[in-house]
């Protein structure tokens, strides 16, 4: 008997001019829609821990006091181009017409272009050529980033956006793992970490094809009504963003928000041999643990986080979110040993994955469905820029402590500045108008 062929997913009907689909989505469906996500994550957790390999051990491990300086200036033409690139791309994918749909060849593109950069940053023979490749894998990476959050908006009907969130927060907390975890099994087992680099480039090239084979085409596309390409592009930019107050709020607190975990996860090798003495092999072991740790917890609190976002609202419970990762990060900038650091990662990760299930679902409530590309590529300016200026800040107030007060100090300051970022997330959520949903509208239940 000839094997039933899965059907790619169709767009949903949508409610008379809301944009907003109705029809409910099986759960694999979700799962296809949020995969991508484990590629993309995968690949910003490899290439962080790979650069931080190289600048502490090995052929290009650098000064101590160096560490912090390098990865500051690393991130600059990373923050720029992410800044430049994704709203732009995801803007002009609102009004893209192509018979893929409007998301699709974006992605495409993108995803063939990160194959060629990560394969330059694996091969790189010196802390220039690791900074030019990971220049060159963030203009790749954005190209696709934003016209593939789209996908939610277009795709997923108001009554799923918290399950569909959380599949989202599942995915980027499972690709961060796989990234981290691919970079300790090359170091640790095979002794050879490039091949972390080409292991994370099948993962996201898999990701990619099971999303563009199996997902629809979503919604159609904006008409542009003469406008032409260069405009589309720079609409992104458009001042009209302000007036949607709620959502450049909630903008900024996701921002603090990520900058306070980025600071733990994406400096934690450097802590682990500077404040706690470890060589390679026990630190990346070390971290592996770690991660191991996060990823647990974070999977754990995710659909509890959403189904109870789905009762009392999105806003307590990312409040709550900020109190725990406040204090993960704090327990790890003061642990006396890394057991105690680990214990720090534990809530950390119970945060993680509280606030990605919980804060995706509010952005998607926010924002104007038809513009979706749009709005959601400048949300991830906030999420790919809170790593790089965590690093960014971090990393010089790591290098300054450790200067004047000797070397393993620096790593607990920035520690506490990232804890510090937590409490800045809290008070700008505090803005942030909440909107009434299903059985709460009907209740006429306020929101704020």
């Amino acid at each position: 008997m000839e094997r039933e062929q899965a059907l790619p997913i169709e767009p949903a009907p949508l409610e008379a001019g809301s944009f907003r689909p109705t029809a409910t989505l099986p759960i694999g469906h979700l799962v296809r829609i949020s995969l991508y996500w484990l590629g993309l994550t995968a690949i910003d957790g490899a290439v962080g821990v790979f650069n931080q390999n190289r600048l502490n051990f090995g052929a290009m491990a650098v000064d101590p006091n160096e560490v912090g300086r390098i990865l500051f200036l690393m991130s600059i033409p990373v923050a720029i181009i992410s800044i430049l690139i994704q709203p732009t791309v995801g803007s002009i994918s609102d009004y893209t017409v192509s018979r893929w749909g409007r998301r699709k060849p974006y992605i495409v593109i993108g995803s063939l272009l990160d194959l060629v950069f990560l394969a330059g940053i694996a091969f790189s023979s010196s802390i220039l050529m690791l900074a030019v490749f990971g220049a060159l894998l963030a203009f790749s990476t954005n190209i696709a980033r934003g016209p593939f959050q789209g996908y939610v908006p277009d795709l997923v009907p108001e009554r799923q956006v918290g399950l569909a969130s959380a599949m989202v927060g599942l995915m980027q907390v499972l690709g961060n793992v796989t990234g981290f975890a691919l970079v300790t099994l090359a170091v640790v087992v095979f002794d050879r970490i490039e091949l972390a680099i080409a292991a994370v480039a099948v993962v996201e090239l898999v990701t990619m094809v099971a999303v563009v084979a199996r997902v629809g085409e979503g919604q159609p596309p904006k008409p542009r009504d003469g406008k032409s390409w260069a405009g589309v592009g720079r609409e992104a930019w458009g001042t009209d963003v302000l007036q949607e107050r709620s959502y450049v709020w909630l903008l900024t607190s996701r921002f603090f928000f990520l900058m306070g975990g980025a600071v733990l996860v994406n400096l934690f090798l450097t802590y682990l041999k500077q404040t706690h003495g470890l060589d390679q092999d026990g630190a990346n072991s070390t971290n592996f643990i770690l991660l191991a740790t996060i990823a647990v917890m974070s999977v754990v609190s995710i659909v509890p986080s959403a189904r109870l976002s789905d009762r009392i609202g999105r806003k307590p419970v990312i409040y709550g979110s900020c109190v725990i990762g406040f204090i993960g990060v704090s327990l790890a900038a003061i642990a006396p040993t890394t057991a105690l650091a680990i214990v720090g990662g534990a809530l950390f990760g119970a945060s993680a994955g509280t606030f990605l299930a919980v804060d995706w679902a509010l952005m998607t409530d926010i924002i104007p469905k038809a513009s979706s590309g749009r709005y959601m590529g400048l949300s991830n300016v906030a999420t790919m820029m809170s790593t790089v200026l965590a690093v960014a800040t971090a990393g010089l107030v790591l290098d300054a402590v450790n200067i004047a007060f000797g070397i393993g100090a620096g790593p607990r300051a920035a520690y506490l500045l990232g804890a510090a970022y937590y409490v800045v997330a809290a008070l700008t959520l505090r803005p942030v108008v909440e909107p009434l949903r299903g059985a709460r509208r009907a209740a006429g239940i306020p929101t704020g």
